[in-house]
Parts: C-alpha cells; sequence; structure tokens
C-alpha cells in the first residue's frame, strides 16, 4: 500500500496550521485521534465515545451521535468537528455547516476506505510520526490479507448486529451485506456472509434530507433476516457481537437452541464477540487484525 502524508494532503480540508480544537461525533475516530497522537487537540466527544477512558476525563460531552447538542458545539468553538454519515443525522451537519464549523464527513465502506481515513486524519494534522504508526497498520494489514490469500475454503458466517420481536414473539434479526465495512472486514479474514447479496427491502424515505451530502437514498445495506432464512442459510459461524446490540451468554444459549439443525450449532461455533472489533473503524483495526483472524480458524 506504502501510502504516507504527501498523498492525501490534497485531499485534506483547508487549514493554515493543523487544527487546536476538535471535536468528534464518531466514536471510533475519538479513539484514532487519540492512537495517532492528537487527542491533546479533543475539546468534545459524544456520550459513546468510551475509548480511551482514561483520556477522555476533560473533554466535555456534548450528547449522542444521532442528537448532539449542537449549540454546545458551537460554543467550544471547534476548528473541526468530525462526523459520519451513517452514525449522525443530516440535520446535524446542516447546522454545524450553516454555523461557519469545518465537518470532516467521512462514510467508510471498505476496509480500505477506513484505512484511508486515518491517511486524511494524519494529513490533516500533518505529523509524521503518526505516519509511522499508520504504515505499520498498513504492514500488518497486507500481512492478514496475504495469509488470508492461502485459504482454500471460505468460511460462511451469519453475523447479527440487532434483535426485534416481532408479531407472536417471533424474532427478526438485523445484520448486513457486502456494501459495508463489517463484510469487508470479515471477508479479509475468511468469511464469506451468507447475506452478502440481501438489501433490505422495505423503504421510507420520508425522514431523508436532501442536499449535497446526503443524497435523499435510503441505506438498504442492513436488511432484517428470519429465523428460516438464517436456518436455510446454514451458515457454518455465527458470530454474536456485544455491540451495537448486547448480545451475550442467553443469546448465545438460545442461539444453540433455534439454530440447532445449522453447521454453526452442531460445530459449536456461535461465538460472542467484542463488537467493536467488526464494528469500529479506525485505529482499533489494529486489534481486530489481531483478534479476529482466529474466529475463523477455530
Amino acid at each position: 500500500m506504502n501510502n504516507s502524508i504527501d498523498d492525501y494532503h490534497d485531499l485534506t480540508l483547508t487549514f493554515a496550521e493543523p487544527p487546536q480544537r476538535v471535536i468528534s461525533l464518531v466514536p471510533s475516530l475519538t479513539e484514532s485521534l487519540f492512537d495517532l497522537g492528537f487527542g491533546n487537540t479533543v475539546v468534545g466527544i459524544t456520550d459513546y465515545c468510551i475509548h480511551p477512558s482514561e483520556k477522555l476525563i476533560g473533554c466535555v460531552r456534548i450528547g449522542g451521535t444521532k442528537d448532539p447538542r449542537v449549540r454546545d458545539i458551537i460554543t467550544l468553538q471547534p476548528d473541526l468537528v468530525i462526523a459520519n454519515q451513517e452514525e449522525n443525522s443530516p440535520e446535524t451537519i446542516y447546522e454545524l455547516e450553516n454555523a461557519g464549523i469545518k465537518v470532516w464527513l467521512t462514510f467508510p465502506k471498505t476496509v480500505r476506505q477506513a484505512v484511508d481515513n486515518l491517511w486524511v486524519m494524519v494529513g490533516i494534522f500533518q505529523n509524521k510520526m503518526a505516519a509511522l504508526r499508520l504504515e505499520v497498520l498498513e504492514r500488518s494489514l497486507d500481512w492478514v490479507i496475504s495469509a488470508s490469500s492461502e485459504r482454500t475454503k471460505k468460511i460462511r458466517y451469519f453475523c447479527p448486529i440487532w434483535q426485534d420481536e416481532e408479531e407472536m414473539g417471533n424474532p427478526k434479526w438485523m445484520t448486513f451485506n457486502r456494501n459495508t465495512y463489517m463484510d469487508n472486514l470479515l471477508d479479509i479474514f475468511g468469511g464469506e456472509n451468507i447475506f452478502k447479496d440481501r438489501e433490505k427491502w422495505d423503504s421510507d424515505d420520508s425522514d431523508e434530507v436532501e442536499n449535497k451530502r446526503y443524497p435523499i437514498n435510503r441505506d438498504r445495506r442492513y436488511p432484517q433476516v428470519t429465523r428460516e432464512e438464517i436456518i436455510s442459510g446454514d451458515p457454518d459461524l455465527i458470530i454474536l457481537p456485544d455491540e451495537p446490540f448486547l448480545f451475550g451468554e442467553t443469546h448465545q444459549e438460545i442461539f444453540y437452541q433455534i439454530f440447532s439443525r445449522c453447521s454453526a450449532a452442531k460445530q459449536r461455533k456461535i461465538l460472542l464477540v467484542d463488537g467493536s472489533l467488526i464494528t469500529w473503524y479506525g485505529t482499533r483495526l489494529a486489534r481486530s487484525l489481531e483478534i479476529l483472524p482466529s474466529i475463523f480458524n477455530q
């Protein structure tokens, strides 16, 4: 991959000097700011920014990712607000930009795009030490991709990210398709998403805001699937992350019961996993590269 600061300098926002007051509305990028050495610039974070916990004590909490207190953000006079098209609402971005605040709007759908975002971050701050850290991460990624390419067969998996109770007590699970960071990450480790080609069927565009940053196009990447569809897909592995929905041991036991006919249950491969390793793009990728390959090698 062999990227450098200069490769991404022309993609950055325009600053006379690196920003000194940054607000992050994206938990994974809050962690990345600190991991890359820019934590001293962070003045505001969301209620869901939890890593690195010991370094966030002095940061002002400005509310949730979907409903941050825009007035509080403006009062903090940030040089830059880091946001995400998926995690933050178009209304929030509109208000901030109308207030004259620079917003960096991210939306990675692949691991490569997520790493590119980190390079843009390094470019914004023009920090050579951070670039060296990022080069180490890229080498690790290259090594895992190379190792995975030697696999002769993909491991077919199902990974729910939410659970809803429907009528008559029948649960449905939200999952993701191939157009997501999560799918691309697990593909790198040798996984094949049994719902990679599935799209969300129903759509309601009434709550979308039309503007150049947010086109009116309801996100269909997170379909709901039924018990019957999962059984029909017969995954070899079921991954139960602890976020955004908190799947735990009780859910694991239930999954073994209701999916007893699936290969995953028969082979005792319904596994509890740290959800941030799957959903958090950013420097947490380093931990993902270290831990997640093992679940596809059990």
